[in-house]
């Protein structure tokens, strides 16, 4: 740990040095926003630089930028994918804001673009992806609906965690180990469904962001991935509408200007309407059934001067299955308030207040006897406040802080009325308090970036009146009871971040990063994929939080003047105190949850290789991941490692897209990957008439390969240039009807009770859809 203290000291000490940013007399700072002329939208990752190839700026996720220059006259490039470059002759004489509207190139077929801003050779990041809204919709989807979820599962690294679902791994982590932030609120469950979609409305989307591995030290909270979507702004020069009709559902998406052009609305809703269609069936069980979901997305921005900006952000969605004798109901609610400042030479401050909610319920009326409910849920609310400086050409530093306070029920239910078996239950919420300060810097020198950052993470239980117990050998051994509200537990930790890039010449480039990350709030569930029904649980005196260190070093190459790149990327991560559940755990409705954990140790290795096309009429990717990943905890799989759920050695995906002409344009991706782990019975005994199986170990078996080719076509029915487009698009899911498993079963022959059989449940065989969209 003194290494890392040792380094941060010499990064400050070079910020001090002569000529550094004290001694920097008749430099002044350069600063404003880069927008689409067409739109007033923020064009995030825009290049800013100087004649002659000189390194510049990247403008950040919300279009601002800042640059240092000397006194004097200066030619300044900007310049963005799809759009005609601008060169702006600045007289610089004093601090000064310049703002910029880039013009879209007339005719420009789109493509899928993969880049998180500026070249993939030059960015001292690495591990990172980033679509935007266009790349998503490009993707092949199931039932037509586009989704965010499915299109990342189509990156390197990146799996789905089952068939149809909409969880994910990175790197071999679980589901629960992907940090999903949704304009700062953090999004627990992004199913609906049971997840064959995704919570994100496209249309209502500007781009996200995948973090593998290097992410930044503003972030923390989970140990594999950052998943960051950011909703878009709405039009601030006309009113305008884009939406869509397919066959399980429509949505419309409305914007436009409020108080001139000083500020903008976006407003973007979708539903399903497979329950009124339901409603005309001949049986009168259908007729009553309830099965749909709905989203709503709204945004209000706001630009209180030349130097104040506001947006308030919010989402709400659920999803019911109700018929006369069960019924189910989820959903997710977020909010989010920004406001940032630009300050004097290069300053950038930033504040967020944000909130988010889970919750769930299930119930069934079999008999009066069978009469029963169940409900859980959980809920956020939080700060995160920052500060960007461009402190010297080349030089940036960030630093700031966040907090959480958590809020948890595990579970209330039982049974209902006066006849019901079941008794009644309400267990006492729980809360927690998850803080976290942060320092960051990025130094461009040359040929060479450094990229360091430093995080202390700080996580607080707070007592909520009632007994507080103590496990020892998995079994509750004493107990305490503290006072209501005082924090009667912590957890504190380091989290340093690590960053180099070597540039040997503009088309080769090496990488390396190193991240520490600490987890305390993960999910209890039995299944690999992740369910609704899912428990959300914290740290506490008995769960320490999960730990891990992930170390990965690349090579990355820009071919044919940037319309290829070629990465190669390799990782390690070693994890502490990995949390798994002991063999036929119970999970759902457990008061003593904790009883049923086993942490453990984990590890993944792997290695990503990717090549991609950026422009032309043809573009896409294709890659390839060989990785690993095991687990190994005391009293699973008699103390040896294990395989985990996602460890899929071999995973290959195609993506292509081709403009044929601007009425037609087609899509293709084709997905292989080796089969899930998994444990099935081996044997069986018999007692007192029953019997009774015995298991393999813990996931010693596997699923067969899983592989999949979806389709996709586009008639594009207007003509180019036209205020009201519309186009109509043609999918299909699954062309050629692979027949992957979603589960397994075993059953007994009825015949021969001593024999058993094997039988495979698949979810989908070939999904044709169709789907009308439109823009006015």
């Amino acid at each position: 740990m003194d290494r890392i203290y040792l380094i941060f000291a010499r990064f400050a000490f070079l910020l001090l040095l002569p000529g550094g940013v004290a001694a920097q007399e008749g430099r002044f700072t350069v600063s404003g926003k880069i927008t689409d002329a067409a739109t007033g939208l923020a064009l995030a990752g825009a290049n800013v630089s100087l004649p002659g190839g000189t390194r510049g700026r990247v403008a950040d996720a919300r279009g601002f930028y800042s640059i240092d220059l000397p006194r004097g006259r200066h030619a300044l490039l900007f310049s963005h994918v799809g759009y005609a470059g601008e060169r702006l002759e600045v007289d610089v004489t004093g601090a000064r804001r310049l703002d910029v509207a880039l013009v879209p190139r007339a005719g420009e077929l789109e493509g899928v673009t993969v880049s998180a801003g500026g070249r993939l050779v030059e960015r001292p990041g690495m591990s990172v992806e980033r679509l935007s809204a266009t790349a998503i919709k490009r993707v092949p989807a199931l039932m037509g609906e586009v989704d965010v979820i499915k299109a990342i599962q189509l990156l390197p690294g990146v799996q789905s965690t089952a068939e149809g679902t909409s969880g994910f791994s990175v790197r071999g982590g679980s589901h629960d180990q992907n940090l999903i932030l949704l304009d700062d609120a953090t999004v627990y469950s992004a199913s609906h469904l049971m997840g064959f979609f995704s919570v994100f409305n496209n249309d209502a989307v500007k781009d996200i962001i995948l973090y593998k591995g290097d992410m930044p030290a503003t972030f923390g909270g989970r140990l594999s991935s950052l998943l960051e979507i950011r909703t878009r702004e709405g039009n601030d020069r006309r009113l305008s509408a884009t939406g869509g009709i397919g066959l399980i559902s429509s949505r419309l998406a409305v914007e436009g200007p409020l108080a001139g052009e000083r500020a903008s609305f976006l407003v973007a809703g979708r539903r399903t309407y497979a329950d009124l269609f339901l409603a005309l069936s001949g049986d009168k069980d259908l007729r009553g059934t309830a099965l749909h979901f709905y989203d709503l997305n709204a945004r209000v921005d706001y630009r209180a001067g030349e130097r104040d900006r506001l947006f308030v952000a919010g989402y709400v969605g659920r999803d019911k299955f109700a018929n006369k004798n069960a019924g189910m109901a989820f959903g997710n609610r977020a909010i989010s308030l920004r406001w940032n400042h630009v300050f004097p030479r290069g300053v950038l401050a930033s504040v967020a207040l944000f909130g988010s909610a889970y919750d769930y319920y299930i119930g069934s009326e079999i008999s009066k006897q069978l009469t029963q409910d169940w409900k859980s849920g959980m809920s956020d609310a939080g700060v995160k406040a920052d500060v960007t400086w461009a402190a010297r050409p080349g030089v940036s530093l960030k630093f700031g802080y966040a907090g959480v306070h958590h809020r948890f029920s595990p579970g209330e239910g039982g049974g209902i009325g006066e006849e019901a078996l079941l008794e009644r239950v309400k267990y006492p919420a729980e809360r927690a308090f998850e803080q976290a300060a942060y320092a960051a810097g990025e130094i461009n020198a040359g040929n060479l970036a450094l990229k360091i950052g430093i995080r202390y993470s700080l996580f607080h239980n707070i007592a909520n009146g009632e007994e507080v117990k103590y496990l020892q050998d998995h079994a509750y051994h004493h107990s305490t009871r503290p006072a209501r509200g005082t924090w009667y537990h912590a957890y504190g930790h380091l989290e340093p971040r690590l960053g180099l890039a070597y540039l040997f010449n503009e088309v080769n480039s090496v990488k390396a990063s190193y991240t520490r990350a600490v987890q305390h709030v993960q999910v209890a569930s039995n299944s690999a994929a992740g369910s609704p029904l899912d428990v959300w649980f914290h740290s506490s005196p008995n769960v320490k939080p999960q730990r891990g260190d992930q170390l990965a070093a690349g090579y990355f190459r820009s071919l044919a003047g940037d319309a290829y790149e070629l990465s190669v990327e390799v990782y390690y991560r070693a994890a502490r105190d990995v949390i798994d559940f002991k063999d036929h755990a119970s999970l759902l409705g457990n008061e003593n949850l904790e009883e049923e954990v086993r942490a453990g140790k984990g590890r993944a290795a792997g290695m990503e290789w990717m090549i991609r096309k950026n422009n032309g009429l043809l573009t896409g990717w294709a890659s390839y991941t060989y990785s690993r990943s095991r687990r190994k905890a005391a009293g699973i799989n008699d103390g040896a490692w294990y395989r985990s759920p996602h460890d899929k050695p071999h995973v290959i995906t195609l993506v292509a897209n081709h403009d044929f002409s601007t009425a037609w344009k087609f899509s293709a991706n084709w997905i292989y990957a080796t089969g899930q782990p998994v444990t099935y019975p081996t044997g069986r005994f018999l007692v007192e008439g029953r019997y009774v199986p015995t298991y393999s170990g813990r996931n010693e078996f596997r699923f067969p390969d899983y592989h999949r080719l979806d389709l996709s076509a586009t008639r594009v029915l207007s003509r180019p240039g036209a205020r009201v487009t519309s186009e109509l698009n043609f999918s299909l899911y699954n062309a050629y009807g692979r027949k992957n498993p979603w589960s397994i079963y075993f059953r007994q022959e009825k015949e021969q009770p001593d024999l058993s059989y094997a039988e495979q449940v698949y979810l989908f065989g070939i999904v044709p859809s169709i789907s009308w969209n439109f823009t006015f």
